[in-house]
């Protein structure tokens, strides 16, 4: 699967879990379990409760997800 295949989707993280997780809401009302991605957890970008993400799904499934981007 290439880097192409991916779904880009945005939405606001409503919940922080342990391991760098986090819940997200979707612009769409849907629900998202999501992971902080490498780049993030190398370069120390935090993530709170609040805050407008840009998460990528991979087209097998929708209900997990990278964020990849915060917005501010």
């Amino acid at each position: 699967m290439s880097k192409k295949d991916v779904i880009r989707a945005r939405g606001e993280v409503t919940e922080v879990l342990p391991d760098s997780m986090y819940r997200v809401k979707l612009d769409n009302d849907h629900d998202a379990l999501c992971v902080a991605s490498g780049r993030m957890r190398k370069n120390f970008i935090r993530v709170v409760v609040g805050d407008r993400v840009v998460v990528e799904f991979s087209p097998y499934d929708l209900t997990r997800g990278r964020i990849v981007y915060r917005e501010t």
